[in-house]
């Protein structure tokens, strides 16, 4: 196997990192995961996995255990916010038949991927938290860990997220700006009966995703507000559910009914990165939100750190752990998070148009649209989804 021997260091045990330890095990690499939590797992909530994600995890040998855990989305239904009703249904169903899409809870996804990681003999180590990463300057890249520790290795990985000291190590400090929107996230009880599939509730300067977990069980809610000041970034802050409530007051049918039963909301605030410059240096790459943040507006963070990973081990196990195979894998994959990240980032304001002709307009047009070619406009995401990185 081309990496056989290779000593590599995953920081971070996360999504990217675990489907990143996977990937590099696969061809032969000696993979440690550094995480600083003390268990491996996630409180998070839900995530959308579209078929360009479920590609790396069928190729992984993952697809099975992912669908037992997941709920199969149906459709993606946009509707409009005070009633509720239709605007446009998306048929998942019309999709090619190997391409799936599924809900699944973050921590389901990795608790699955921890256990995978184990079983294909990478080591897992908790409470190891990172305090900088040193690319190679001659003897390899070298982990120092804050209690003052280091670790050496022939490849560190980062796949440390948002606040990555691993993107620090490579491009410095960035400067992310705030969108002006922040975003709501809980699990509530499937008390209403939601469909197998992600609804949207467009609202005036608001919008709410909800869709099942669990096999049904619960719904993953995500609700986004445009705001003009927020201080911080990050979803771990706790907030009111009454201020949810209060945000989303004019918001009827289902979505009202699921708003009333939320009773713990976390709330964070909607920021922009710019793309990082260098994913890699000597020794040193990374991968998922530590190379390129993504807004939520088209559910696929989570999908292009699968990518991601995917593409790093191909790379590497082609053209060798050094600079080759890291150039390779970064021009492989820039232009690729580019676009999804454009998309994404112009997709919040079609959600959050004001009463008056512009909106009367959209939503006509997309009722229309939905009535006489809804396969030609589910077909306008196959460059997402039928991306296939393990093809």
């Amino acid at each position: 196997m081309k990496l056989s021997g290779q000593k590599i260091v995953v920081v971070g045990g996360g999504i990217g990192g675990l489907v990143a330890a996977l990937c590099l095990r696969r061809h032969g690499a000696d993979v440690t995961v550094l995480e600083q939590s003390q268990t491996i797992t996630e409180v998070g909530a839900g995530l959308q996995i579209s078929p360009n994600g479920v590609a790396v995890l069928r190729a992984l040998g993952l697809e099975g255990a992912l669908a037992h855990d997941a709920v199969r989305g149906a459709a993606v239904v946009l509707r409009d916010h005070a009633r509720g009703a239709q605007v446009l249904r998306l048929d998942l169903a019309r999709l090619a038949p190997d391409q799936a899409y599924y809900f699944v809870h973050r921590a389901d996804l990795v608790d699955l991927l921890g256990d995978a990681a184990r079983q294909a003999g990478v080591q897992v180590r908790l409470l190891q938290k990172v305090g900088r990463v040193e690319p190679d300057s001659g003897a390899g890249p070298v982990v120092h860990l804050s209690n003052g520790t280091t670790i050496g290795a022939d490849l560190v990985v980062g796949a440390d997220g948002l606040h990555s000291r691993t993107r620090g190590a490579l491009n410095g400090a960035d400067t992310p700006f705030f969108t002006g929107q922040v975003a709501w996230r809980a699990v509530v009880p499937n008390d209403v009966g939601l469909e197998f599939a992600a609804q949207v509730f467009m609202g005036p300067g608001r919008h709410l995703v909800c869709y099942p977990l669990r096999g049904g069980a619960q719904v993953n809610l995500v609700a986004v507000q445009e705001r003009t000041g927020w201080t911080d970034e990050g979803w771990h802050h706790r907030d009111d559910p009454a201020n949810l409530r209060a945000a989303f007051a004019g918001f009827g049918g289902q979505a009202a009914a699921l708003l009333a039963q939320v009773d713990e909301v976390g709330l964070w605030g909607l920021f922009r990165h710019p793309v990082a410059a260098n994913w890699h240096a000597p020794g040193v790459a990374i991968l998922g939100d530590a190379a390129h943040p993504t807004l939520p507006f088209m559910a696929q963070g989570a999908n292009m750190a699968l990518e991601d990973a995917w593409v790093l081990g191909d790379c590497l196990a082609r053209l060798g752990p050094g600079q080759a195979g890291l150039a390779a894998y970064q021009a492989a994959r820039r232009d690729r998070v580019v676009r999804v990240i454009g998309a994404a980032n112009g997709n919040a304001w079609k959600y959050h148009m004001r009463p008056g002709p512009a909106r009367f307009a959209a939503h006509l047009a997309l009722r229309l649209g939905g009535a006489v070619a809804s396969e030609r406009m589910l077909r306008q995401f196959d460059w997402i989804y039928g991306f296939d990185v393990t093809a």
